[in-house]
């Protein structure tokens, strides 16, 4: 074989990262595989012509023409979405071909079926870019903690909701400011739904699950919560305690039953996690033997995402010329030692909780929300009333000590609905040394 070719599906932002790796790095790439790794085609239906320093390489608007196209070994797919993203790998797959993708939702959702029919044509998936842009977090799960029993996971996947946390930290800028800011410089979509409400980290967080722990993770299997809820006096109290406020994903391994969150949550501020901040993402894995392991960096961005694709592309590459396809199972597991999760209900979390209630000022407040609490078995440990303007509702703050999250969803339904509370209380877990 003289050549790898490369038939590329989606030239936006990531897919243009990877032409420009691709191309930029040519000489080294060749070096380091063998032969040359070249983009030969691309199908867009959104442009009519590439730029001018990618004059060899073939532009459609049918990616029909990519996968009948008999050179082409190697199909990239970074369109995103669902459809036609999955009917699209899945014909490639089809066809005999490798594929490469980014697209998080879907594996998160319909990874099975896409690793299963490759597992059927004898070809490989390549996903580095799915989770963590350009960090190498999947390569260094798959192989370079291949010997490790993955008692935990713990990361910061969005770099939008930690740079408007991290905004809201340092500037006590409320999140609607922050989020129009980081529209604006183009941190967050137009819509940030996915980003803010925890949805994308949730994609990532399955996705690493199902490696972690040879299961077939969903999206479904994860319970999630966003950010949206939290205000500058949030983050103001949380330092005053010595924790700082993230967009956590947290999965622990019990052996019979793992755990898959993502939500708000107080880290204490010592730990590395806490100092992770803008745009910036960073996964921690502890495994039974190498204990606990960080991987900080980019997690998005044109040339990040690109040369985690660009990677992977490397890889098959690699395999394609040593004959040696599939030589490190795509999810690292074989397929026939894969089994049905077992998640633990989200009802079964004990952890210490922060709360603020707001309230009308007026006696008899306190000893009522302290009253339903204890109804519900749910200790507290200390109380601190912020005042407003005069005549404005105040904040009650309690911290409490470790409770079961079916008790403290009880209560916070209760005292949400006593009339002098004047809107939703906020819950955040606080992450324990074992979380």
């Amino acid at each position: 074989m003289d050549k790898i070719s490369v038939g590329l599906i989606g030239f936006g932002t990531v897919g243009s990262g990877l032409a420009h790796t691709l191309l930029s790095q040519h000489e080294r790439l060749k070096q380091k595989v063998g032969v040359p790794v070249e983009l030969t085609r691309v199908a867009d239906i959104n442009i009519t012509e590439l730029p001018p320093e990618f004059d060899g390489v073939v532009l459609s608007n049918d990616a029909n023409d990519i996968f009948n196209d008999p050179e082409i070994d190697i199909v990239v797919e970074l369109i995103g979405g669902i459809e036609p993203a999955k009917s699209f790998m899945l014909e490639a797959i089809s066809k005999g071909k490798h594929v490469i993708t980014a697209n998080k939702a879907l594996l998160s959702i319909h990874g099975r079926e896409i690793f299963e029919a490759a597992v059927a044509n004898n070809v490989e998936v390549g996903f580095e870019a799915s989770v963590g842009g350009g960090i190498p977090v999947i390569k260094a799960l798959k192989e370079g903690l291949v010997a490790n029993r993955i008692e935990a996971i713990r990361g910061i996947m969005n770099g939008t909701a930690n740079y408007i946390l991290t905004m809201m930290t340092e500037h006590g800028t409320p999140f609607a400011e922050v989020l129009k800011d980081a529209q604006e410089k183009g941190f967050a979509e137009a819509d940030p739904t996915y980003d803010v409400e925890g949805i994308d980290t949730a994609h990532k967080l399955a996705i690493l699950m199902t490696i972690a722990y040879g299961q077939h993770v969903h999206l479904d299997d994860i319970s999630v919560e966003g950010i949206s809820s939290i205000k500058p006096i949030d983050l103001e109290l949380a330092k005053e305690f010595g924790y700082r406020i993230k967009l956590l994903a947290i999965s622990r391994n019990h052996g019979d039953h793992v755990e898959g969150r993502v939500h708000p949550t107080m880290v204490p501020q010592h730990s590395m996690l806490a100092n992770i901040n803008g745009s910036f993402n960073a996964i921690q894995f502890t495994g039974d033997t190498v204990d606990d392991v960080l991987l900080y960096g980019h997690g998005a961005g044109m040339m990040p995402t690109g040369s985690a694709v660009a990677a992977d592309v490397v890889d098959i590459a690699r395999n394609i010329l040593a004959s040696s396809v599939n030589r490190v199972p795509s999810l690292s597991y074989l397929p026939e030692y894969f089994s049905e999760p077992t998640i633990t209900p989200m009802s079964e979390l004990t952890c210490p909780y922060y709360l603020r209630v707001n309230v009308l000022d007026k006696p008899g407040v306190l000893a009522k929300i302290s009253g339903i609490l204890g109804e519900h078995g749910i200790s507290i440990r200390s109380v601190i009333q912020k005042g407003q303007k005069p005549g404005e509702p105040v904040h009650v703050v309690l911290r409490i000590h470790m409770a079961s999250e079916a008790a403290v969803q009880k209560a916070v339904a209760e005292i949400d609905t006593l009339d002098f509370c004047t809107e939703p209380t906020v819950k955040i877990r606080v992450l324990i040394n074992d979380d």
